[in-house]
């Protein structure tokens, strides 16, 4: 899959955490409610950051 699809998925995972909170969990006061949401999403972020710039590789300027 090309780099530029990866990347919109980040972006819904981010928009994900703006609209699920504030609609589907938000009568859920508990700590399982939002914070476990914005948890998962930011660990889902951080993997996909990894899993995008795996093939990353240095370029020298010489």
């Amino acid at each position: 899959m090309k780099r530029s699809k990866w990347i919109w998925l980040v972006w819904a995972v981010v928009l994900l955490s703006y609209l699920v909170p504030y609609t589907l969990l938000s009568g859920v006061t508990l700590w399982y409610g939002s914070f476990l949401f914005w948890a998962v999403a930011g660990l889902v972020v951080i993997a996909l950051n990894v899993f995008i710039t795996k093939d990353f590789e240095e370029h020298s300027n010489d």
